[in-house]
């Protein structure tokens, strides 16, 4: 190597040190049919701006957001569980609040069969919102795998899957991304030789409504530690679960892992699933080291509609001035069992209020 070459190295390694890039993670971004029918307008479309105001800032004051879609752009009829299809205005607005990248790997993905899931990918591909997770075919995820994206001169690969599909198998030659560790560790390592210098794994996994990870979580989380992975990202729970700071001897870094972030919208009546957290985390490269520090979570609960014309709200914690009186008690009640069961497990992961 030249010295020239050095020096251009070097100069990278530096500026890439002084850059910070912040991340933004929320979790299942899910339409029931209540969800479409408040959405649906007088002209016949669909409106879901109102929903995300109060948390816009915190996804699009992100240099890169990212957000489990947790339901396939099936096409009409429109319909909820069990059997989603979200109108294509749910993912628009989901773009325009902010995100960056659409996780599409999870136990719904299959609700409208392989149609529903190649629809997913044109619609999302047609609104300019990346994603990973499902591919029309094995062309197409050869074409989009190894996901890198630079982000203020950092090169951060992205990973998605999910532990099944509801007993739906792909009937044809759409692909969907399982939980695999064959599969997950060759895909590790062409994201890394691809040039990755931060690798993030997301996660569709864990049994739903139980408030702790389970011990097939665990023992994956252990492995993909194991594998070099940065940030770890769970959803499916439809809960809360603990996230921590986890220092992997091996490679001398921290790690972020976070079991579960519960909704992100959703219809549930269950007060553990009234809401759900974003995890703000953020990463710069020492040498050819990233460093992952001042990870914070923000809970938030979903205000339902009590009129027609009326929309779901997400209220984030303290802002309690946002709330209708007849919201007050079950908001209360999520952010305390949430708090009390959940985040007093979190190891060096703040609680922003």
């Amino acid at each position: 190597m030249t010295a020239l070459s050095v020096l251009l190295l070097s100069l990278v390694s530096l500026l890439q040190s002084n850059n910070e890039v912040s991340l933004t993670f929320v979790g299942d971004a899910m339409q029931h049919s209540p969800q479409i029918t408040a959405a649906l307008t007088a002209s016949g479309s669909y409106d879901y701006s109102r929903c995300f105001t109060h948390v816009a800032s915190d996804i699009a004051n992100a240099d890169y957001a990212v957000v489990n879609l947790e339901c396939p752009l099936g096409g009409k009829p429109y319909s909820g569980y069990p059997a989603f299809s979200a109108p294509d205005e749910y993912a628009a607005a989901l773009r325009d609040v902010g995100f960056d990248l659409t996780l599409t790997a999870n136990n719904h993905c299959l609700d409208r069969r392989d149609a529903g899931l190649r629809r997913t990918c044109a619609t999302l591909d047609a609104l300019g919102m990346p994603h990973i997770g499902t591919y029309a075919n094995a062309d197409e995820r050869a074409q989009s795998l190894p996901f890198i994206t630079v982000i203020k001169g950092i090169r951060f690969g992205f990973l998605c899957y999910t532990y099944g599909t509801n007993g739906i198998p792909v009937q044809g030659d759409a692909v969907v991304d399982l939980i695999d560790r064959d599969l997950i560790a060759r895909d590790i390592e062409t994201t890394r030789q691809a040039g990755a210098q931060v690798l993030c794994v997301c996660l569709h996994w864990g049994i739903e409504y139980v408030l702790q990870p389970v011990k097939s979580q665990r023992d994956l989380a252990d492995w993909l530690v194991e594998q070099g992975v940065d940030l770890i990202i769970g959803g499916h729970p439809h809960v809360v679960e603990p996230m921590e700071m986890r220092h992997s001897k091996a490679y001398d870094k921290d790690v972020l892992l976070v079991y579960s972030l519960g909704n992100f919208i959703s219809n549930q009546r269950d007060i553990d699933s009234r809401g759900g957290a974003l995890v703000k985390v953020k990463v710069r490269m020492d040498g050819n080291k990233p460093l992952v520090h001042d990870a914070a979570c923000r809970l938030f609960f979903v205000q339902k509609p009590s009129y027609r014309g009326e929309n779901y709200v997400l209220i984030p914690e303290g802002r309690t001035d946002l709330l209708r009186p007849d919201s007050r008690d079950e908001y209360t009640r999520f952010m305390q069992r949430t708090h009390d069961l959940v985040l007093r497990y979190n190891r060096d992961v703040a609680c922003l209020k």
